[in-house]
């Protein structure tokens, strides 16, 4: 029974896992660009017409070499930390995602 319940736990891990996998990207089109101190904000519209600000910078990227300027119409898959303000939403960029 020991080893049937560690196995049932190791399979709801897996999958819990999986299904995270995703839950902080972000895929839409540039908008516009406004260039700060240390890098850029981005104003991304999704294919459901959610708006979100990101900031992207070399300090908050995983690997400072992907860090990369888009252009306005350009299509961008961004991975971060999101939040909210009363208003707006928001990503840190830690790592932008290549197609």
């Amino acid at each position: 029974m020991k080893k049937f319940l560690s196995f049932v736990f190791l399979v709801s891990l897996i999958v819990s896992c999986a299904l995270m996998k995703d839950k902080n990207l972000l895929t839409g089109d540039v908008e516009a660009i406004e260039y700060g101190k240390d890098g850029y904000t981005a104003k991304i519209k999704t294919a459901k017409k959610e708006i979100y600000l990101a900031t992207i910078s070399r300090v908050n990227l995983v690997d400072s070499q992907d860090y990369k300027v888009f252009k306005i119409g350009e299509k961008v898959t961004l991975k971060g930390e999101f939040w909210k303000s009363d208003t707006e939403k928001h990503i840190k960029v830690t790592d932008i995602v290549l197609r």
